[in-house]
């Protein structure tokens, strides 16, 4: 399928590796320019140089921490008006909320909440002037399934659920979408650091506790990178237009809820 939005640029939050790197190799493969973000020059580097040469589009980094003002005001000036924003950001470790101290809560709403929010009001507007704009925030699965281990990312992001449903509805007949990704046990570092921290809870290896995760769900699997990008990419797609201010949850039917 034609997603139509070759010749678009996207600005690619979090993306030299995991699923950040899947969106940007999915927006590539449909034509779209981009400009990838982390916080390590020499990740994002070799992370360019291979998007370059596998799908031919424009690729810039900006080695900048978007979760701070002035890694905001860098990423504006590396691109001034993008087409597409994927707003991603690594989660916070988890524990046990009892011992989480106020700068943990600072850093996990900072990261996963106000990093989004800041990006969103800097690039929504002139996407409404223009007439198009999509604009995906990858969250967690956990908005919808919380996880008392996993308490600081579960406040943050229902954070951010809560402003985007707010505000997507103004832009709606702008052109512009926002909507959110839920992902959950995706194979990424991310996934098998969450899992060893788990495994030593219990007592076993990461062996084992991976062989329980994947047996415990319905698609006794770990879902596949490419297959939450090629997901992030049709929703920022021209075919997408009537979808905003949706969670999408993909979870290899994880959640027993109706709604």
């Amino acid at each position: 399928m034609d997603l139509g939005i070759a010749g678009r640029t996207a600005v690619v939050c979090a993306s030299s590796r995991g699923l950040g790197k899947a969106c940007a190799e999915a927006l590539a493969e449909a034509g779209v320019n981009l400009v990838i973000n982390g916080r390590t020059q020499s990740d994002l580097d070799a992370a360019a140089a291979d998007l370059r040469a596998r799908f031919g589009v424009t690729v810039s980094a900006v080695a900048a921490d978007a979760t701070t003002d002035e890694g905001i005001r860098q990423l504006v000036a590396a691109c001034a008006a993008p087409d597409i924003l994927i707003n991603n950001a690594g989660g916070p470790p988890p524990g046990d909320w009892r011992q989480h101290t106020r700068e943990d809560w600072h850093k996990a709403i900072d990261s996963n909440l106000l990093a989004a929010t800041f990006l969103i009001r800097a690039y929504a507007d002139g996407m409404a002037e223009r007439g198009f704009g999509r604009i995906v925030n990858v969250t967690s699965a956990m908005v919808k399934m919380p996880n008392e281990l996993l308490s600081l990312s579960v406040a943050a992001r229902l954070g951010l659920t809560g402003f985007v449903r707010g505000i997507a509805p103004a832009y709606s007949s702008k052109g512009v979408t926002i909507n959110n990704l839920l992902p959950e046990q995706f194979e990424t570092e991310r996934l098998r650091k969450n899992l060893t921290f788990i495994a030593e809870k219990k007592g076993v290896s990461l062996e084992q506790e991976i062989e329980s995760q994947t047996q415990s769900g319905p698609a006794r699997r770990f879902g596949r990178p490419e297959e939450f990008g090629a997901t992030c990419a049709f929703i920022c797609s021209a075919h997408a237009g009537y979808m905003t201010g949706q969670n999408i949850l993909l979870d290899g039917g994880r959640f027993q809820g109706v709604f």
